[in-house]
């Protein structure tokens, strides 16, 4: 059986060994817009909770936009148009909309990125400025939540008159769902804030996971720091098959993003009847699996429907290797999983240590094993699970292991799909 997965910027083909009962589980995409440019505008001249943008801009002196990374297929190039020539039309100069890359604790973007991210024409004619979250002077103080996460977010962000968000929304493996709050926190927040944000009081949280919201403690504090930081205003989309536009939902950040998310869960989740005894899934390929830090979340996603003790292989291509600095340096240090949750358990947070910390809870549930040609060989041993050269071994050692007949998820874009057994439907629909 032939399956195309995605996997870097090329893909990767793959035939799947007979024996095993294989279930794929393709994206369930929403419906791609007919008029994407009308959806868009629409969005922004009749917002969630709020005034138009034309006229929540009128009178502004400035205006601050957070837009996603490179390791985000956000479709800035089409949704930024519409909404900086409405704040032109309502007064604000180009001059004085500043366009914020928020990298959170991620490397900051290249020029040529800067380009990918925004297109050539914005990029030459507005300020553009990477987030840079080791550098405590960028960064403006805001006091501490009522849990106690110090805030600091990007002044060049907290000192415009206005405050906007452009992102897309997807499910999250901490924060439930991406977009809104999380381009503020983390995306603009200081390295300091952005630990206590990842601290295991809330990595550990069984409610801090893929498509819960509601009762995420993680997803109430981002609330909290963005209303602390003056969010305006919010533009995200829903993406569809081949990055189209679904759905765009704009306005007052707390009611749009819930109408976004609500969207999403009623769209495109995948209902299985049972969990299953493995599963083969990637990290969704380009951008997603530039790095091995960033291939964690395919894992996460497949882990909510495959049995304790089953298989998770993962296949990504990971062309930057390990990931930041203090990722890998996580990753040598610790080769075993349980001794990493011990330590970091009464240690001060370290910069990173937060997607191990997911990879190690899955890891004490599941067994994982990798296709990751991109990833050193010098770091195959700390990866708490078995690496294989190439993809068709990996899967003949799958299915000598799972034996005939067993129940194989097959998952070729990864985190994209928002898969859950029927078992756990009301559990989803708490959270």
């Amino acid at each position: 059986m032939r399956t195309d997965f995605a996997f870097g910027k090329t893909g990767l083909s793959v035939d799947l060994p007979d024996g095993p009962h294989y279930r794929v589980l393709e994206t369930r995409w929403a419906q791609a817009s007919d008029d994407e440019a009308a959806l868009l505008e629409a969005a922004l001249d009749q917002p969630i909770g709020c005034l138009p943008l034309r006229e929540l801009a009128r009178g502004k002196r400035s205006a601050a936009i957070s837009v996603c990374d490179i390791t985000r297929p956000a479709p800035n190039r089409r949704t930024l148009p519409p909404l900086l020539r409405r704040l032109e039309e309502a007064g604000i100069p180009r001059n004085r909309t500043t366009i914020l890359i928020a990298t959170g604790l991620h490397r900051q973007a290249t020029a040529s990125e800067i380009v990918e991210i925004l297109g050539p024409e914005i990029a030459a004619a507005y300020p553009v400025v990477n987030h840079n979250a080791r550098e405590l002077a960028d960064h403006g103080e805001l006091g501490t939540t009522k849990s106690g996460t110090p805030v600091f977010i990007d002044r060049r962000y907290l000192e415009a008159d206005l405050h906007i968000t452009l992102g897309f929304i997807e499910q999250h493996l901490m924060a439930g769902f991406s977009g809104g709050r999380k381009l503020i926190a983390p995306g603009l927040a200081y390295q300091e804030t952005i630990k206590n944000l990842h601290s295991p009081r809330f990595m550990r949280d069984v409610r801090a996971v893929e498509g819960s919201i509601e009762e995420n403690p993680l997803h109430q504090e981002l609330l909290e720091i963005a209303r602390m930081a003056g969010h305006d205003f919010v533009f995200d989309v829903v993406l569809s098959e081949g990055r189209r536009i679904a759905a765009a939902f704009a306005g007052e950040p707390r009611q749009a993003h819930a109408e976004g998310v609500a969207f999403v869960r009623r769209e495109t989740t995948q209902w299985i009847p049972q969990t299953v005894d493995a599963a083969i899934t990637s990290a969704a390929g380009y951008p997603l699996d530039l790095t091995f830090y960033q291939c964690v979340k395919g894992v996460t996603a497949a882990s909510h429907i495959v049995k304790p003790g089953g298989i998770i292989l993962l296949m990504g291509a990971c062309d930057e290797g390990s990931g930041a600095h203090e990722f890998s340096r996580l990753m040598k240090e610790f080769p075993d999983p349980q001794r990493f949750l011990e330590t970091i358990s009464r240690t001060p947070v370290t910069i990173d240590q937060w997607q191990l910390e997911k990879l190690a809870m899955v890891v004490a549930s599941h067994r994982i094993w990798w296709y990751t040609p991109g990833l050193s060989p010098d770091y195959h041993s700390s990866v708490w699970g078995r690496v294989f050269p190439s993809a068709a071994e990996a899967l003949e050692a799958l299915r000598a292991e799972m034996g005939a007949g067993a129940e194989i998820a097959v998952i070729p874009e990864g985190p994209y799909v928002f898969a859950r057994p029927r078992t756990h439907q009301g559990e989803l629909a708490a959270v």
